[in-house]
């Protein structure tokens, strides 16, 4: 539903309103946060198990963790999504 006086949404409209919170969500730079969060927790880990490993070995296993968390947080949104 688009407003008669512009091109502005009316407030509470459901026109793209996927791509606007989505928007605003990126600008918020929340990938940057969890990617940060994801990152610590992997150096913090590495660390303590006192793991020698070359800085290309480290990016790549960095990557398969990355990877499998987020495609942990999606099992999980799926499971709390069907539960509702």
């Amino acid at each position: 539903m688009q407003n008669p006086f512009g091109s502005q949404q009316i407030p509470g409209s459901y026109f793209n309103l996927k791509e606007r919170m989505f928007q605003k969500v990126q600008s918020a730079k929340v990938n940057d946060h969890i990617f940060e969060i994801i990152q610590m927790a992997y150096k913090e880990a590495l660390i303590r198990e006192n793991v020698g490993l070359s800085r290309p070995e480290r990016k790549r296993l960095l990557a398969q963790i990355l990877k499998l968390v987020l495609e942990d947080m999606i099992k999980k949104l799926d499971e709390r999504t069907n539960t509702a």
